[in-house]
C-alpha cells in the first residue's frame, strides 16, 4: 500500500521557522520526483518546491524555504525560514515519476503563521 505521510506542520509566529517532513512507503521512493505544494483558504494548490537530482522553487519561497530528501529513509522534507503570514496553507507532498506514469500525494499538513 502507497502511503505519504507529512508531519511537522503547526502554529508559528512570523519570522520563524518550521521543518516538514513527508515519508513513503510502498513504492521505490528514490526514482520518483518528489514535490511540495500549498493550498490557502480560497486559493489554487500552488507548487511550492521540487526535488529530483536538482532542487527548484517558486519565486515567493526563493532563499527562505530548502527542499531535502533522504532516499535511505524514503523521506523529502522541506525546511520553512523566515515564513509570513502569506505562508499560511495546508503543504502537501506528492511522488511522480513517468513511464510508467505514477502519482502519489499525501493528505496535508496545517502550516499557521500568526501572532
Amino acid at each position: 500500500q502507497v502511503q505519504l505521510v507529512e508531519s511537522g506542520g503547526g502554529l508559528v509566529q512570523p519570522g520563524g521557522s518550521l521543518r516538514l517532513s513527508c515519508a513513503g512507503s510502498g513504492f521505490d521512493f528514490g526514482s520518483y520526483i518528489m514535490y511540495w505544494y500549498r493550498q490557502a483558504p480560497g486559493k489554487e494548490r500552488e507548487l511550492v518546491a521540487v526535488i529530483d537530482s536538482t532542487a527548484g522553487y517558486t519565486d515567493s519561497v526563493k532563499g527562505r524555504f530548502t527542499i531535502s530528501r533522504d532516499n535511505a529513509k524514503s523521506t523529502v522534507y522541506l525546511q520553512m525560514n523566515s515564513l509570513n503570514v502569506e505562508d499560511t496553507a495546508v503543504y502537501y507532498c506528492k511522488a511522480a515519476r513517468e513511464l510508467p506514469r505514477r502519482e502519489y500525494w499525501g493528505q496535508g499538513t496545517q502550516v499557521t503563521v500568526s501572532s
